[in-house]
């Protein structure tokens, strides 16, 4: 059987065993750390998340996250609960509870709350938001950069807006997970997903880049999720003199692509290394490592801002 790796492989940490978890206010062991199956998470996927890396003591682009979290629980109607400065002192609680300070990811969840009957209805959730931090030591896994990821394209599509925006960081992920399905089933680790109109949008996980002749191309941003990484790659290739275009385009420029790599907080910058079997330039990778330089500059910018501040 093929093993499959993911852009979000790490390397094995035994201290993972014993995290304290963050629910509501109150910090559980790991194997003590639940929330009711009435909760609307668990219940409908109705809830916003945000994934985050600690660097240095410091969250790496906190109020782009913050800007993209709260917009969405503003969109949707769900009430935080806090201020981005009371999310900032739960972040703080945790990672300090934990003895953590680099090398961290954090998965922030908010959810509508614990319903009082197990039904669709917004209304029904009456108690108040469900707010839970995950954090974990957790290291990208080093092989990754070297091996790379192998995309198949699927037939399940990043959908329109008025049926489910994809700009939704959302608990609700099974589009997603189809697609990782129909990826695994073709051998490949994840899933290239196409737009409505045919055009080369994402992954299930990630955003997706091309290198073609110098030139950094990914999607218009109309189907894709609004990534903070994905935001931070192009405003570093204007910034750098790095030819960027938000475009369409087809599996046919993908195939035949000097370098591709997928953005996303976890794995910075992960390369790919076939996409439907079809193996993506030569494996040099120069432009992507350059990339991958510059975006390690603008985090260490951030947070000397961060220590300043």
């Amino acid at each position: 059987m093929t093993e499959h790796t993911t852009t979000h492989d790490a390397e094995e940490d035994a201290r993972n065993r014993d995290i304290l978890i963050y629910i509501n206010g109150e910090l559980y062991p790991r194997d003590e750390a639940k929330v009711s199956v009435y909760d609307s998470g668990f219940l409908l996927g109705d809830g916003m998340w945000e994934g985050m890396r600690l660097h240095d003591g410091h969250w790496a682009f906190f109020d782009d996250h913050m800007d993209r979290f709260f917009d969405s629980c503003y969109a949707v109607g769900l009430d935080v609960g806090m201020d981005r400065a009371g999310i900032a002192d739960a972040l703080r609680l945790t990672a300090e509870a934990n003895g953590m300070t680099s090398d961290v990811h954090c998965r922030l969840m908010l959810t509508r709350g614990t319903k009082v009957k197990p039904f669709q209805h917004p209304s029904l959730s009456r108690s108040g938001p469900t707010l839970v931090i995950i954090m974990e030591h957790s290291k990208p896994a080093e092989a990754l950069q070297a091996q790379g990821i192998r995309l198949a394209s699927v037939p399940q599509v990043r959908g329109l807006p008025h049926s489910q925006d994809a700009k939704f960081n959302s608990h609700s992920k099974l589009n997603c997970v189809i697609a990782c399905l129909q990826a695994e089933a073709a051998g490949a680790d994840e899933a290239l997903m196409l737009d409505p109109h045919g055009f080369v949008n994402t992954t299930n996980a990630c955003n997706f880049f091309i290198i073609r002749k110098g030139e950094v191309w990914t999607s218009t941003g109309d189907y894709c999720m609004n990534g903070v990484t994905r935001a931070k790659v192009i405003e570093l290739c204007r910034d750098n003199g790095i030819p960027v275009f938000e475009k369409n385009y087809s599996l046919y420029e993908a195939y035949s692509a000097d370098e591709a790599f997928l953005t996303g907080t976890f794995g910075a910058q992960t390369p790919v290394a076939s996409i439907d079997g079809k193996a993506i330039g030569t494996g040099d990778r120069l432009l992507t490592q350059h990339i991958r330089a510059l975006y390690k500059q603008a985090i260490a910018r951030d947070i000397a801002v961060r220590q300043a501040g």
